[in-house]
C-alpha cells in the first residue's frame, strides 16, 4: 500500500510546477512538465540514457549467458557454491565503492592505462578517445567507461534470472537435438534460447530499469 500510494503521490506531483525564483511547488495543475520533455536538451539526456541502458542490457545478456550456462549444466558441488559465491560478491560491496573503484581503473593514470602503455597500445585508446559520442578525455568521464561500470556493476542481476531459467532445461532436450543432427548454433536457437527467455527478459528488466535509473 505504501508503494503504490508513492507512486501515485508521484505521479500527482508530476501535474504540479516548480517556482523558477524560489523553487518552491506550485500546486496548480499544469502539463508544463511534460512540455519540457521535448525540449531538444531534454530529448537529447533521453535519447543517451536509453540508448544506455539498452547496450547495457544487450551486453550483460551477451556475456551472462555462457556463464550462466556453464554453472547450470557443468559446474556441482563445491563448483556451483564457488560460482554463487563470485556472482553474489560484488554486490555485498557498496555501490559507491564498486563506482569508485572503476573511476581509478579507467583514468588517465590509472591501471588500465598503465597496461596499454606497457603493450605499447595508448594509441588505440587515444584513437577511441577521439571518436563522438564514445569517447573523451578519459576513459573514466567517458561513455564508454560509464558502459563498462555499468556493465559490471549490474551483470549478477542478468546472470542469476537466466541462470536459474537454464536450470529448468532438461538435460535430454540438448542431447535429443544434438542427437537428430542439429548443430550446437541450432541447437542455441531453437532449444535453449527459447527455454532461457524468461529469464533473459526477468535479467533485461533488472538491467534495462537499474541502468535506466542511474544514468
Amino acid at each position: 500500500i505504501v508503494y503504490v500510494g508513492s507512486l501515485f503521490a508521484l505521479l500527482a506531483q508530476s501535474f504540479f510546477s516548480i517556482d523558477e525564483f524560489s523553487g518552491l511547488i506550485n500546486r496548480e495543475f499544469t502539463l508544463k512538465t511534460y512540455g519540457d520533455l521535448f525540449q531538444a536538451a531534454n530529448l537529447d539526456i533521453i535519447l543517451r540514457t536509453v540508448t544506455m541502458a539498452a547496450l547495457v542490457t544487450l551486453a550483460s545478456a551477451i556475456i551472462a549467458f555462457p556463464i550462466a550456462y556453464y554453472a547450470a549444466r557443468y559446474a556441482r558441488g563445491r563448483w556451483k557454491a564457488l560460482f554463487y559465491l563470485g556472482v553474489m560478491l560484488p554486490l555485498w560491496s557498496s555501490y559507491l565503492v564498486k563506482v569508485y573503484a572503476w573511476k581509478l581503473i579507467l583514468a588517465k593514470e590509472g591501471i588500465l592505462t598503465w597496461l596499454l602503455g606497457k603493450l605499447n597500445l595508448l594509441w588505440l585508446l587515444d584513437a577511441w578517445l577521439a571518436l563522438p559520442v564514445v569517447g573523451g578525455n578519459s576513459l573514466s568521464v567517458s561513455f564508454t567507461g560509464t558502459f563498462i561500470a555499468f556493465v559490471y556493476v549490474w551483470l549478477p542481476f542478468m546472470i542469476l534470472p537466466v541462470q536459474a531459467a537454464l536450470e529448468r532445461v532438461p538435460g535430454n532436450l540438448v542431447e535429443a537435438s544434438s542427437d537428430l543432427g542439429a548443430s550446437p548454433g541450432q541447437t542455441f536457437r531453437n532449444v535453449l534460447f527459447p527455454l532461457a527467455l524468461p529469464g533473459i527478459v526477468a535479467g533485461s528488466i533488472f538491467t534495462f530499469s537499474l541502468t535506466l535509473g542511474d544514468y
